[in-house]
């Protein structure tokens, strides 16, 4: 296993990346992106049984990105961890270019489904994750989603099903940085108490830092939380995180980045 140091460099690698992929291509959702990172990096390096390899083996964990417009960040860490060769993440968001803004499925190893339409992450999710109990395989599906989600029917919808089924090896996590597109989830519909609408729900429920490496990685290696339950993890993140001038900024769902943002952003990751 890592040392937390090490996650923590290959985090700010990625950060690296998705900065440098967003300036270069003037698209949105730099702030979506840097959010994830640590749930991210946490997941492919550590918790999920994978073979970058051998993408579409058989016994793999699944992960599905359900907040799509992130996407530079699943890229960011798909490639470090050797799923393509690094040079195809300045394809990002350009014309011509290979991926897409949004998730897209097959155009490089490791993306398991489109996605991008909110809400519908976890219903694809669920699917899965019924799928593997069916075929008596072992194999965990692993959602993760942004709190504006939670604001759809389909969400709960889904709730409702895998609690029904006892989908415990269903994992839903929330990147729950309270800001959505046009403001504090608090203000545009508020989610809270959310933890006691899900275990209401029927699922096992847990809150978390989510940039704290060694509270995440001990929180996920704890799955299933419940036998029979669905598992969902409550991350508490901050928008834009690991820059300071965009860190909890409404305006980096929106904002790219120019040439001088992004040399203030580079040094700042230097200086990390």
């Amino acid at each position: 296993m890592l040392k937390i140091k090490d996650y923590k460099r290959i985090a700010r690698d990625a950060r690296k990346k998705i900065v440098i992929m967003h300036s270069r291509s003037n698209s949105s959702h730099i702030g979506s992106a840097f959010s994830v990172v640590e749930i991210l990096v946490s997941l492919y390096f550590c918790i999920m049984r994978i073979k970058p390899d051998d993408p579409c083996w058989e016994g793999r964990d699944r992960f599905i990105l359900s907040k799509g417009h992130a996407a530079s960040a699943l890229y960011a860490v798909l490639a470090l961890k050797g799923f393509f060769p690094e040079n195809i993440l300045d394809t990002y968001a350009i014309d011509g270019g290979k991926l897409f803004g949004h998730v897209t499925k097959d155009v490089v190893p490791g993306a398991e489904t489109s996605t991008g339409s909110l809400g519908h992450g976890l219903s694809i999710g669920a699917g899965m994750a019924i799928a593997g109990k069916y075929d008596k395989r072992k194999f965990r599906v692993f959602v993760l989603m942004s709190d504006g989600e939670c604001d759809e029917g389909a969400i709960w919808e889904t709730a409702l099903f895998a609690s029904h089924h006892k989908l415990d090896n269903l994992v839903a996590i929330i990147d729950y940085n309270k800001l959505q597109s046009f403001g504090r989830t608090n203000e545009v519909v508020n989610l809270e108490p959310l933890a006691k609408k899900w275990e209401a729900f029927g699922w096992a429920v847990r809150e978390v830092d989510g940039h704290s490496f060694p509270r995440l990685i001990r929180i996920f290696s704890s799955i299933p939380l419940q036998r029979y339950k669905p598992n969902l993890i409550i991350a508490h993140t901050i928008k834009g995180k690991g820059i300071s001038f965009m860190e909890n900024k409404l305006e980096w769902h929106y904002k790219s980045p120019d040439e001088t943002h992004l040399a203030m952003a580079l040094n700042e990751l230097k200086i990390k």
